[in-house]
């Protein structure tokens, strides 16, 4: 094997190695407590951040699709790819019609039933290197954006408390809502 070769082999090995490295999963600073120890109230609240469908306590910051732009090719790009097309982590865009045929694609805009479910989902996960380091208004900016690129939203308009539970999901009346049994 020539030597460019093995340089150009060697490049490729080194990117990929980067790319996995920036998608590796890596445990949230902080240590949670232990089983059986007793907690405060605030222990309680600083890790029950989950927002349900009605987008009870999300919390005050806004985002626009063009601010979550700037977002995800900072910190979601190397995992999701250009326009969240996927690679190495899971496509974001796209599926819409697909979940009833032998190939189905679940994305945020075919498969999510609630636009609070991504909030919840980006605030709490990503990115996957680095959980619970994005801003509100960043987690606002970056949903803005997916749903964006989705087609769900237009690119200025401004996600916050308000606004985030009115988005209605393609596939909202897909699930079986458990609460009416």
């Amino acid at each position: 094997m020539s030597t460019s070769k093995r340089i150009y082999i060697a490049g490729i090995v080194m990117i990929a190695a980067a790319a996995l490295a920036a998608c590796a999963v890596q445990p949230p600073a902080g240590k949670p407590p232990a089983l059986g120890t007793a907690v405060s109230a605030e222990e309680v609240a600083r890790w029950d951040i989950s927002i349900p469908p009605s987008g009870a306590g999300l919390p005050k910051g806004s985002g626009t699709a063009r601010q979550g732009l700037q977002v995800y090719e900072q910190k979601c790009v190397a995992c999701h790819g250009a326009k969240g097309v996927g690679k190495p982590a899971d496509v974001l865009v796209g599926g819409v019609g697909s979940l009833a045929s032998k190939t189905p694609l679940r994305t945020v805009g075919s498969y999510w039933p609630y636009a609070t479910t991504l909030f919840d989902y980006v605030r709490r996960a990503m990115p996957i290197a680095n959980p619970l380091s994005l801003s509100d208004d960043e987690v606002y900016a970056v949903s803005a954006y997916v749903l964006f690129l989705n087609g769900i939203v237009a690119e200025d308009v401004q996600m916050n408390a308000q606004t985030l539970p009115q988005v209605k999901m393609p596939n909202r009346d897909g699930f079986v809502d458990m609460s009416r049994r």
